[in-house]
């Protein structure tokens, strides 16, 4: 069950037709895979470990590197060139590899390249003529197929061990669910090292033989004559570029007229978004839900089931519980607690981290997401919030979702993340910092008043701090332990 054969075999059935289209070029079937072996050839001699880098933005060269190294017998880590200096070199050392495959324009970008033995510029590779005949290698179901290291939100990147079974299952599920066959056409522009671009953006595509067309930078205008220009049926993306779609003023309803689905993954679907883009462009987003551990889908919410705030019911072969935090008891339909899956796409673990790795596996065997969440009696499963990020206010358990869905529905707030700040009286209370749209100006009272219209008065904010630009990762989400980190550094200098 390996996660390239497939691929290899989809682009070799139908050699001359066009697979990937990228900001560049275009590659057919056989180029392709012609490439792919010329560069394992050139690698072969060079790599000596078990791990390939690949450094690469989003294109038609990243899935040529991951054939490579899968051609090869690698476990390709595809590395995150948005992570600042010092946390890309961790991840180098960590995964210890020797070989790094990128261009000079991403090193240009970069600033530099991490040190590394063997840094393999696909520009200084010749990939004129046919290439020598090279067998791929065989993997077994359990062979490790990648390394994914979380965009490091709290602590260190950890490398999620997913294994050419879960790729391979991942795929099988998503398309159960959503469909993917060689007629179809998928958009999208999510970085290919993070687990939604790998597996639904690239791997899912080429291994049923469907077109993928990448652009490597959001740019929302040209997102639009993007869409106009290769009417593609498929698209995945983070809500937050829904929202900047919304603000192209000459996209219409007509633009979208292709798709047959636009899904939605990576952070919250806020109410507001989803409506906006719905009353607009009459279509309605399909929000999916996954982890990186989990290959990552596991539940999609489907235009025919759509249900406000649900993510949908799992995919197939996925088991979802919720258990009590206290006893780990299993909670019946509408109650509260943890979220625990199971299922072929869940990961192996976290790379050299043993013991966290059993942490994260309950003696049942359930993966531990640390996400708070309930199901309906239908099973559709409802994200509430994240467990690390709980705050107890007077002895009541908050998550900051909740207070971020209220301050999101207000006209002048673009994005919003709250975060709580101890207080001795209370022990926490809600701090929320919020970006305004564009021309909006923010008014605190009215935004204190329009939150305390929807939340319980424990829930509303204490104060508001307006920024330009909140501090995000590179998927978009919203990182609230740099907000955390603010608000310490603001007491400091108080106290100093």
């Amino acid at each position: 069950m390996s996660i390239h054969a497939p691929i290899l075999r989809a682009l070799l059935a139908r050699p001359t037709r066009v697979a990937v289209i990228d900001d560049r070029r275009s590659y057919k079937g056989y180029e392709i895979v012609a490439a792919a072996t010329h560069l394992a050839n050139a690698l072969a001699t060079r790599c000596k470990t078990d791990t390939l880098g690949v450094l690469l933005p989003t294109s038609g060269a990243f899935p040529i590197a991951a054939l490579a190294g899968w051609m090869l017998g690698k476990t390709v880590v595809p590395l995150n060139y948005l992570l600042k200096p010092g946390e890309l070199q961790y991840v180098v050392d960590d995964c210890a590899t020797d070989t790094i495959v990128t261009v000079g324009p991403m090193l240009e970008h970069l600033g530099g390249a991490p040190t590394v033995a063997n840094l393999v510029k696909l520009e200084d590779i010749s990939f004129k003529g046919l290439p020598r005949p090279r067998w791929p290698r065989s993997a077994s179901p359990d062979d490790l197929a990648t390394l994914l290291y979380t965009s490091g939100t709290s602590g260190r990147p950890k490398g999620v061990m997913l294994s050419h079974a879960n790729l391979s299952s991942n795929i099988r599920q998503t398309r159960a669910v959503v469909g993917c066959t060689p007629a179809d056409t998928l958009f999208g522009v999510l970085p290919q090292f993070h687990s939604f671009g790998l597996t639904v953006l690239t791997l899912m595509p080429l291994s049923t033989g469907a077109r993928a067309v990448y652009s490597a930078r959001f740019v929302p205008q040209k997102v639009v004559a993007a869409i106009r220009e290769h009417k593609p049926t498929l698209m995945v993306a983070i809500p937050s570029m829904y929202n900047a779609l919304l603000q192209v003023k000459k996209a219409a309803p007509e633009d979208f007229a292709s798709f047959r689905l636009l899904a939605s993954g990576g952070e919250p679907l806020s109410r507001d978004v989803a409506n906006r883009f719905h009353e607009r462009f009459g279509i309605h987003l399909t929000e999916g839900f996954g982890l990186t551990e989990t290959s990552p889908v596991t539940n999609v919410c489907m235009p025919r089931a759509y249900r406000p705030g649900s993510v949908g019911p799992p995919i197939p072969d996925v088991d979802e519980r919720i258990v009590e935090l206290d006893s780990g008891r299993v909670l019946p339909a509408g109650q509260e607690g943890e979220l625990r899956i199971k299922g072929p796409n869940v990961m192996k673990g976290y790379f050299n981290l043993p013991d966290l790795t059993a942490e994260v596996f309950d003696e049942h065997g359930y993966f531990r997401t640390g996400d708070m969440a309930r199901l309906d009696a239908d099973g559709h499963l409802y994200i509430t919030g994240r467990l690390k990020e709980m705050l107890i206010i007077g002895g009541e358990n908050v998550f900051p979702r909740e207070i971020e869905e209220a301050l999101n529905d207000h006209p002048s707030v673009h994005a919003s993340g709250v975060v709580g700040e101890p207080d001795p009286m209370r022990g926490e209370v809600p701090i929320a910092f919020v970006e305004p749209e564009d021309g909006s100006a923010i008014d605190e009272q009215a935004l204190l008043t329009h939150c305390r219209e929807r939340l319980a008065g424990y829930k509303v904010p204490r104060r508001v701090v307006v920024l330009d630009e909140l501090p995000r990762n590179p998927t978009g989400k919203i990182m609230r332990r740099e907000l955390t980190a603010m608000l310490e550094e603001s007491r400091d200098a108080a106290a100093g």
